[in-house]
């Protein structure tokens, strides 16, 4: 199976001088198309900035970050814009959710940002509240959500309009067990199903225990590589 990403010699640093800071220090990384892959690290291994680099919301200090074949970090920042808004999806820590929009309403703005036909938005919204388990809050503002509803309402959000490649930082962190089992249940549907690339970063060795793919982050190395099938 081709590489839909592939990362060569990435560098990140920060601050200059006696303050510079090197977060990244070489990374060589592969990820396959349709694959389902876990970043795993300590806090400050650098697994949420390599997800940064990923996601062209960084750029890298050293080194080339290829998305099918095309160098991303040579993008300028309207290219920048225009790639996440058209092949990636985002799910941040944050949530990012619209305080005044409802959850259906949300999941509607998503679609809207990445230029989905108007006539497909009530089918992809039910479908993407369905799959996250949020069909009886669909008309709650997000004020009146748990911190886990808010959650699987912005990965709602992010996976309705089907991108090429989901980035999803700590995806599980406000979910229960269970809810966070099937939430890795139901990407795993869209790895099968939608053809989806999804690379996730997680400190949750229950989650990590179900991924395909683990790549452990070690003082900005890539220490330690995990794959095989998921169960």
């Amino acid at each position: 199976m081709a590489a839909i990403i592939s990362i060569e010699n990435v560098e990140r640093e920060f601050g200059s001088g006696e303050k510079r800071v090197r977060v990244l220090k070489g990374i060589d990384l592969s990820i396959k198309q349709h694959t389902l892959v876990a970043l795993k690290g300590r806090s400050g291994s650098g697994k949420t900035t390599l997800l940064n680099l990923i996601g062209a919301l960084d750029q890298p200090s050293k080194g080339c970050i290829f998305f099918e074949e095309t160098d991303i970090g040579q993008f300028s920042e309207k290219e920048r814009t225009e790639f996440r808004r058209k092949r990636l999806g985002l799910i941040f820590q944050s949530f990012g959710l619209v305080p005044f929009m409802t959850v259906e309403e949300n999941v509607e703005f998503g679609l809207r940002v990445a230029g989905t036909p108007r006539e497909e938005w009530q089918t992809r919204i039910k479908d993407a509240l369905e799959l996250v388990g949020l069909t009886k809050r669909a008309k709650h503002l997000p004020f009146e959500l748990s911190g886990g509803e808010q959650q699987r309402c912005a990965i709602a959000r992010t996976i309705a309009s089907s991108p090429s490649v989901i980035l999803a930082d700590e995806p599980t962190a406000e979910l229960d067990s269970k809810m966070a089992f099937h939430i890795i249940k139901q990407f795993k549907y869209l790895v099968d199903t939608k053809k989806t690339t999804i690379i996730m970063t997680t400190h949750d060795q229950d989650i990590l225990d179900m991924m395909e793919h683990v790549f452990e982050l070690e003082d900005g190395r890539i220490a330690h590589e995990k794959t095989e099938a998921f169960s």
